[in-house]
């Protein structure tokens, strides 16, 4: 854990001020910026963030808000550079998967669908399915990297399979029963 000086009445009240008479402004550009309001609620408090921290370096008056403007900027570079690292993994991923299961000759299945059907699952489902597909994770050990009861996982994965089985079927992709892309369960 990081120290921190004590707060003080006079810290307190400069930050507030500069928080009240900033943030609206800060949290537009942030807005802008985004591309969901999520994103730039997450920029807006890392900016803040900083600028508690260094409450004694903020300037007086407007330029504090245009000091924050440089933060905010910052902040949103790494915003991107941590955005654009998850998107290449996801494009590794994909790769991968065309690597093990495109060529497999019983498969018949279009890797581009597979590929939009996977992308478009929230995040625990697609989660799920790569912890069983790509690190051969069984429920057990599942259930201990992500912190859940060993039934939780069996339920989940077995929504996470059905909805991606559903969401393959609508885009017109179909499994033999020797699919190797959604693993079958594995007794534990």
């Amino acid at each position: 854990m990081r120290w921190e000086p004590p707060v003080d009445d006079e810290r307190l009240a400069r930050f507030e001020a500069i928080y009240n008479r900033a943030y609206g402004q800060i949290t537009a550009y942030a807005v802008r910026r985004c591309e969901s309001p999520q994103d730039a609620a997450d920029v807006v408090a890392e900016t803040f963030t900083v600028a508690w921290r260094r409450v004694d370096e903020l300037p007086e008056g407007e330029e504090a808000t245009l000091w924050l403007y440089g933060v905010a900027r910052k902040v949103l570079a790494n915003h991107y550079r941590g955005d654009n690292r998850r998107r290449a993994r996801s494009v590794e991923l994909d790769a991968e998967m065309a690597d093990l299961y495109g060529e497999s000759p019983d498969s018949g299945v279009e890797l581009a669908a597979i590929g939009q059907v996977l992308q478009s699952m929230s995040d625990d489902d697609r989660e799920m399915l790569s912890l069983v597909a790509w690190e051969s994770l069984d429920r057990e050990e599942i259930a201990t990297a992500l912190g859940l009861s060993r039934n939780a996982v069996r339920i989940r994965l077995h929504r996470a399979r059905k909805r991606f089985s559903r969401a393959l079927a609508e885009a017109g992709v179909h499994f033999t029963s020797e699919s190797r892309f959604v693993p079958a369960e594995r007794p534990l």
